[in-house]
């Protein structure tokens, strides 16, 4: 363990350059006016074939939207002692687009560092996970040392906007990927002090509200009906959700259910006009102790009651909805061993909650395996001048390093075969077990 962890602490410049490039190369989603993943996925490749891995695939999900026409995630297994399990350290290629440029000091799509800080787009979200989970496959190999598991890197695409293309597509289409024995760490959330180790996560509805009025000058409103001050008085009766739906759980940081209006569309263009569409988006983080067919039906039921004082109609339409999953449990072998490790890397015990946001880790947990959200990040994602301190990028690897040399091997044999349809980053058929 002493000389993986001295092999990681090595491994600092390199860490750099793999930012460097990484950051270099914009993996933005069609959705977000990018090309996808395409050219980020391809430099990786080049990487790890500087590797010893025993097996690397990729499995492309088709998009029409993106360069080549796919959306690549990346596989690379490194065997371990016994192969009847596997540890993975999933993370993302895809990154969010730059915003305002004049927000940021220096090009975002140039690395620049600057007091330990790596900074540019992408650098914590997600390339520290990249990053971090190739520093620990280095180091095993170089030393010369096979974990007690096969250690799996997985690199998605898509997981900024849905995932659709990403772990939702190898979850529908390669599921014998995945052993019924597997574990997941997913370095895609954390904070400042390396305390928090997410186990569990709210239910999620992002629904867009639409009101639809009638259109009339703005000197003569009562021969209209105005969808946006409906809009309005809906959104402030919406304040009673939390009172409708009063439940905690100390497991969540916040522990209650949140209902927040955000995004709100433009209606008229001119002052004089009273608006007859008008369209805000509401993001609720709903306890899994609250069903999520409830909170609709009260929704409705409000809107119902704007809908008769106002003469309007109001649609609610799905953005994104998911269901929260059981959670991971804190006594799993994961968990206890990412706590161990925390403990040892960083001198603090960290505790295992559960969080508002969502993760992919959700979709691993909803295919029955345990997976573990954990990174020490200063929380910069999608912000201008994000940044990634490398101290955490490095402490992150030698923390799941811990993990892999510490897994137990003795699940029962499982189906890591590598599944039809993925193509090769080298030349031989994939490796099936």
């Amino acid at each position: 363990m002493d000389e993986l962890l001295s092999r990681i602490e090595g491994y600092r410049e390199w860490a750099v350059d793999l930012q460097r490039g990484l950051t270099a190369i914009p993996a933005v989603c069609p959705e977000s006016g990018g090309q996808g993943e395409h050219d980020k996925a391809v430099w990786l490749e080049a990487v790890l074939d500087t590797l010893a891995f025993d097996d690397v695939a990729r499995f492309d999900a088709p998009d029409a939207r993106a360069k080549g026409g796919v959306r690549p995630n990346v596989v690379a297994r490194y065997r371990g002692s016994r192969s009847s399990r596997t540890l993975w350290i999933m993370s993302h290629l895809d990154v969010v687009p730059p915003g305002e440029r004049t927000l940021w000091a220096t090009d975002p799509f140039e690395l620049r560092i600057e007091d330990g800080r790596l900074i540019g787009r992408g650098v914590e979200d997600n390339q520290q996970a990249v990053v971090s989970s190739l520093l620990v496959a280095r180091a095993f190999m170089e030393c010369k040392v096979r974990p007690p598991v096969d250690l799996a890197l997985l690199f998605c695409a898509d997981e900024e906007t849905g995932s659709a293309y990403g772990a939702e597509y190898l979850a529908r289409h390669h599921r014998a990927l995945f052993g019924p024995d597997d574990m997941f760490l997913v370095p895609d959330a954390g904070n400042a002090e390396g305390s928090l180790v997410e186990v569990a996560e709210k239910a999620l509805w992002w629904v867009k509200v639409r009101t639809v009025g009638k259109q009339c000058h703005a000197s003569t409103p009562g021969l209209g009906a105005n969808a946006f001050r409906a809009a309005c008085e809906l959104v402030t009766r919406l304040a009673s959700l939390g009172q409708a739906f009063p439940e905690e759980d100390p497991l969540f940081d916040p522990p209650t259910s949140t209902f927040e209006p955000t995004k709100k569309e433009p209606n008229v263009p001119n002052i004089n006009t009273i608006p007859g569409d008008d369209a805000f988006y509401l993001d609720c983080r709903v306890l899994p102790s609250v069903a999520l067919a409830e909170v609709e039906a009260e929704i409705r039921r409000l809107a119902s009651e704007v809908e008769s004082a106002h003469g309007v109609t109001i649609t609610l339409e799905d953005v994104q909805r998911a269901a929260a999953t059981s959670p991971t449990s804190p006594d799993a072998e994961v968990v206890r061993l990412i706590v161990q490790g925390v403990r040892e890397v960083h001198g603090i015990t960290p505790r295992p909650q559960g969080i508002g946001g969502g993760t992919v880790a959700a979709i691993f947990r909803r295919m029955g395996l345990p997976a573990v959200v954990y990174s020490k990040i200063h929380e910069t994602a999608h912000q201008p001048n994000e940044f990634c301190v490398l101290d955490n990028l490095i402490a992150d690897a030698k923390v799941f390093a811990t993990v892999a040399m510490r897994c137990a091997s003795d699940g029962e044999s499982s189906a890591n075969v590598t599944s039809p349809g993925a193509s090769r980053c080298r030349g031989a058929e994939p490796r099936r077990r």
